[in-house]
């Protein structure tokens, strides 16, 4: 008897702490819920407890929360999967990451156009470690891959250097990559032929990964390219991501039609591919793509001594003249310099305005002068302006089209970078759907959520479900919008209210909370073994 006298305070106590206890750590009301499968919208509550979605729908009255949170007039959706990123570095410089988390976004891949860690064990690890605001799962890239067996050689890999290759992507594989990227038009990937390429695709495909890509051409040759990275996915028997979707070159406008009709009968073949697009008409990458593949063969100091060789300089300069004549530029003022570390106050400046600058002729053969001075002191990050608003919309109404921003985690003031690494997701539900009935709203959600989970087989995500991760984004539809310019682009988007990481607040009204609760999203079937 004395005995259960002395428990009875610590079992009272007990009781009551459990009866203090919250049925949930967040609660979401009032809410106009988009649950990202593309059906219409339903007002309801969703409760969040231990990082996961506890319940949806009319929840009861009375259960309780650590935090409420009023969503009357606001729209409840899962949180954004960018799926086509390009953050290795920046993470470590910025882990809180606002670009992405003022856009909505909570998870992203990166590892795209054939660059990545090669080890990604490695990486992977240092992530854990870090700790980012967001999500990051990553493909292996063809590359670094090919540079790590092969350095830059211009020629195809001997047996050996080929099952070398296939060896590493493997071993990223089982580390939990999601697949296998390749970037077609970048050094030194543009030496690969299309069975190398297979080759490894076969062996990320064994893991249940996909293949990415970075295409040879998006404009003159883009059917070429299409057909290429369709081989390679019905040899490989692999699902196909063809990157930032697009059509460069005012000569080719209007030819979307062509393109998007290629993917949808590879569809109807049985071939699992899909695509991604950011929403802009102005692309961005690397000022010495504008030169002749054979003249960036081998690095920097070849390119260099290429440039200043009077012969081949000659060369190269005649070869880019005749490719702009043929697109029936008479000047290059479509192409503007995001960051140029060798002389920054060319930062948002076009070549035209550069070659002005220089006190130059204004005319096509000194703009070309002008690349190659800029390309002889080291490459510099552009923008290039050359697509249809046409053809970006009529890519944008395809169902199995993700958005995908192609961006870094931007360091803020730096440079004057793409405007997409800001505004993404807001631009399509501002511009897109609220002001131009593009897409209607729950189809963009779907594109940004679902679609992305499932194609990159982000289990556990991409839904507004009990179990699933609770990445949820909170906004205003009536406001939301980017403002990032391509002349002002380090603006934050604005219109949303609230984003949850893992059933962490990370932004709240304006404001990043300090939480870095992102974890690594490995491929789980490339972790627990293959098919």
């Amino acid at each position: 008897m004395a005995k259960w006298i002395f428990l009875l305070p610590t079992l009272l106590a007990g009781a009551l702490t459990c009866k203090a206890q919250s049925d949930c750590d967040i609660l979401i009301r009032n809410a106009k819920i988009i649950d990202g499968t593309g059906n219409s919208w339903y007002y309801g509550d969703v409760a969040v407890k231990e990082g996961k979605i506890f319940r949806t729908g009319n929840l009861p009255q009375n259960l309780t929360a650590s935090r409420t949170i009023d969503a009357r007039g606001l729209v409840v959706a899962p949180g954004f999967i960018d799926v086509h990123t390009h953050i290795e570095g920046d993470e470590f410089k910025v882990p809180t990451a606002e670009s992405f988390i003022f856009d909505g976004v909570t998870s992203v891949i990166t590892g795209n156009c054939g660059s990545s860690n090669v080890d990604l064990a490695k990486y992977f690890y240092q992530l854990d470690s870090l700790k980012a605001s967001i999500n990051v799962g990553s493909l292996i890239g063809h590359n670094d891959v090919r540079k790590t067996v092969m350095g830059s050689s211009d020629r195809m890999p001997t047996a050996e250097e080929q099952q070398k290759m296939e060896a590493l992507v493997e071993k990223a594989m089982q580390a939990g990559a999601v697949g296998f990227s390749t970037g077609l038009i970048y050094l030194p990937g543009l030496y690969a032929k299309t069975p190398e390429i297979a080759g490894m695709a076969k062996v990320a495909a064994k893991y249940g990964g996909l293949y990415a890509t970075h295409m040879r051409n998006e404009g003159d040759a883009v059917e070429a390219a299409i057909n290429e990275a369709l081989t390679i996915g019905r040899e490989a028997n692999i699902p196909v991501e063809i990157s930032h979707f697009k059509i460069g070159g005012k000569q080719n406008w209007g030819r979307s039609h062509i393109t998007l009709a290629m993917v949808e009968k590879a569809r109807s073949e049985g071939l699992e591919v899909t695509i991604d697009q950011y929403p802009y008409t102005a692309s961005s990458t690397s000022l010495r793509t504008m030169l002749p593949d054979w003249a960036i063969s081998g690095g920097n100091d070849s390119i260099r001594y290429r440039i200043q060789d009077p012969v081949l300089r000659k060369k190269i300069a005649a070869e880019m003249t005749g490719i702009y004549k043929h697109r029936g530029l008479k000047h290059l003022d479509y192409a503007v310099v995001a960051y140029f570390r060798q002389d920054t106050t060319y930062n948002g400046k076009s070549i035209t305005e550069i070659n002005k600058l220089k006190g130059r002729k204004s005319n096509l053969a000194q703009e070309v002068q002008t690349i190659l001075d800029m390309a002889v002191e080291g490459s510099a990050g552009m923008v290039f302006h050359g697509m249809s608003e046409n053809d970006v919309k009529y890519i944008m109404q395809y169902p199995f089209n993700m958005f995908a921003s192609d961006a870094s985690i931007r360091e803020f003031g730096v440079g004057v970078p793409h405007p997409r690494g800001y505004g993404t997701n807001a631009r399509v539900l501002g511009k897109y759907v609220r002001e131009e009935h593009v897409l209607r709203l729950e189809e963009a959600i779907r594109r940004m959520t679902s679609l992305p989970a499932q194609k990159f087989r982000l289990e556990g995500r991409g839904l507004l479900l009990p179990g699933y991760a609770a990445d949820i984004v909170i906004f205003d539809p009536n406001t939301v919008k980017d403002l990032a310019t391509y002349t002002a682009p380090h603006q934050l988007s604005v219109g949303f209210r609230y984003v949850l990481v893992n059933g962490q607040i990370t932004m709240e009204n304006g404001r990043h909370t300090g939480a870095r609760n992102g974890v690594v999203l490995r491929h789980l079937l490339s972790v627990t073994g293959t098919k």
